[in-house]
């Protein structure tokens, strides 16, 4: 059996004792549920944070405050020790953790004094550390797994050491440098999801003499390493680029648009694979129940066989306002035991906006006119949820949140209509998308990468507003609610009036359904993390029956 190594620093998946910080820990947790649905034998291999960080809001203040977590909490069975050399220190010791789902597992490194996801800068030195700690610590982890690697996957250039390890290991077995070179690469894919490769974190060859160079078993791949330094500096991009003969982007917009160049300077070709999410985690049961019964997907995720007359079958008013209904209920839920809202209207009209809160993806849109937002709302009997986690130490983005508490608060109609809600994680999200009738998605195009936000309110069953970029972008010409505009205030205007166009589709039972239908006929494949799964395993070279 072909083992599948995915690598990745971030992993979002709470069930499973792991909460990452936003999208890029998401796609992970999707990409082994869809593996597993799939019956692909990956491995995900990922740090086991020992502190989970949570957002507080009181008294119109924000504050982190961490809980502490172990792997065995969760059902992790310990399978030993790795041990990652410093200059400092010549036995940091790591323990190797695992947990199996059928056909895929989650391995893991851990230690107490790790830290938290995100930790310090991008080009610290603790960051460095926890990303060698899963390169090398997580190779040695694969062999008391006793797991021979058929093809790694790199999530992004952090697990870059994942790969360096993997030519160190070769070399030490007796491979010649040169044709363990051209084994990693053949074997390794680069999954990028950063639109600028100046965003990506660098090092200087001091700290690499500290932290990676100590790890290194053969003088061959230490020389290699040295060597790609220039001016005692270097891109992880450049170095991941150099180990990686196959590279992907995230959606078809940003295989496009995406500006890499390897050290020669040459630009790198990027294939094109959009971000999938699995139904069966995100759609609500409801929902889920009826699409497949319908044939519009398949037990593992794919689309049927005729999805599109299947859709047209399927999603009938009747059927649609139920499953709304079903999905409201458990949002309502939600929101009473964890905000303890309630008196909420269970026929209004609901407003998502969810999604981690930087400022290319702009959370404050909306709220540019809130005398416009206020009647919206009140004119269809609406209510807007803002929900997403600012990063820690990014003050700028707190303080426009800030501001549009302020806004709400001095609003009477918004008050009662528009909510935020804190410490967001991915059992919000899932609420969000059960039960909400409309996805607010409004990045500044051309800087997203791809999104899956969406992808999830569409499987169930809400109607899209957005702008033409990341994986939305998949589809031309638009079938959602396009903001267009060439000017912010012009995106402002299209914004409001797709808003005020969407509420009175989720008010008409009829032409909501209609709406549902062309939009889910368009995006199905996209949305499918089992088709994601499948391309994947075609650009790496491994052939799979199911």
């Amino acid at each position: 059996m072909k083992n599948y190594i995915y690598a990745s620093m971030e992993l979002y998946d709470q069930t499973n004792g792991i909460r990452g910080g936003g999208g890029l820990g998401v796609l992970a947790a999707d990409m082994r549920r869809a593996a597993d649905e799939a019956d692909v034998a990956l491995t995900l291999l990922t740090p086991f944070y020992p502190w989970e960080v949570h957002q507080k809001l009181e008294n119109g203040q924000f504050s982190d405050y961490y809980v502490e977590i172990f792997p065995a909490e969760f059902g992790y069975e310990r399978l030993g020790e790795a041990v990652v050399a410093t200059a400092y220190d010549a036995s940091v010791r790591l323990e190797v953790w695992q947990k199996v789902f059928g056909s895929t597992r989650i391995l893991t490194v851990f230690e107490p004094d790790f830290g938290e996801l995100y930790s310090d800068g991008g080009s610290s030195d603790h960051r460095l550390y926890q990303e060698v700690a899963l390169g090398f610590g997580g190779w040695q982890a694969l062999r008391y797994a006793e797991i021979e690697p058929t093809v790694l996957q790199l999530n992004e250039t952090a697990t870059f050491f994942c790969a360096l390890a993997w030519l160190d290991d070769l070399v030490a077995g007796g491979k010649e440098f040169y044709a363990a070179v051209d084994y990693v690469r053949r074997h390794t894919l680069y999954t990028n999801h950063t639109l600028v490769q100046a965003a990506e974190s660098e090092f200087t060859l001091e700290q690499f003499v500290r932290f990676v160079l100590p790890n290194l078993q053969c003088r061959s791949v230490q020389r290699w390493l040295v060597q790609q330094f220039v001016d005692g500096r270097a891109k992880l991009s450049g170095l991941t680029l150099e180990l990686s003969g196959k590279r992907s982007g995230v959606s078809k917009l940003h295989a496009r648009v995406a500006e890499y160049y390897d050290l020669n300077g040459d630009k790198v070709e990027f294939t094109p694979v959009t971000n999938g999410v699995d139904f069966d985690w995100w759609t609500e049961p409801r929902t889920l129940k009826m699409l497949k019964n319908g044939g519009v997907i398949t037990e593992t995720g794919l689309p049927g066989k005729e999805y599109a007359a299947k859709i047209a079958e399927t999603l009938v008013s009747k059927d649609i306002e139920e499953c709304k209904a079903a999905g409201k209920k458990q949002l309502y839920e939600m929101l009473e035991d964890r905000y303890g809202i309630t008196g909420l209207d269970e026929k209004a009209v609901l407003f998502n906006f969810k999604r981690r809160f930087v400022d290319y993806k702009r959370p404050w849109l909306a709220f540019r006119d809130t005398e416009r937002l206020a009647r919206i709302l009140k004119e269809n009997n609406a209510y807007y949820f803002l929900a997403g986690r600012v990063h820690t130490g990014d003050d700028a983005m707190l303080d426009q949140l800030k501001k549009i508490l302020v806004q709400v608060e001095e609003n009477d109609e918004l008050r009662s209509r528009v909510f935020y809600l804190a410490d967001y994680d991915e059992k919000v999200a899932a609420a969000l998308s059960a039960g909400c009738d409309i996805a607010v998605n409004n990045p500044i195009v051309g800087l997203e990468a791809c999104g899956t936000s969406w992808e999830k309110d569409i499987s169930n069953l809400q109607i899209l507003v957005s702008t033409h970029d990341g994986g939305v972008a998949d589809i031309t010409p638009a079938v959602y609610l396009e903001i267009v505009g060439e000017r912010e205030e012009d995106e402002v205007e299209s914004l409001y009036q797709q808003m005020e166009r969407a509420a009175k589709l989720a008010a008409d039972p009829e032409a909501r359904a209609e709406h549902l239908q062309q939009l889910m006929m368009a995006y199905l494949p996209t949305m499918s993390a089992t088709r994601m799964v499948v391309e994947y395993l075609d650009l790496l070279g491994i052939k799979h029956d199911k």
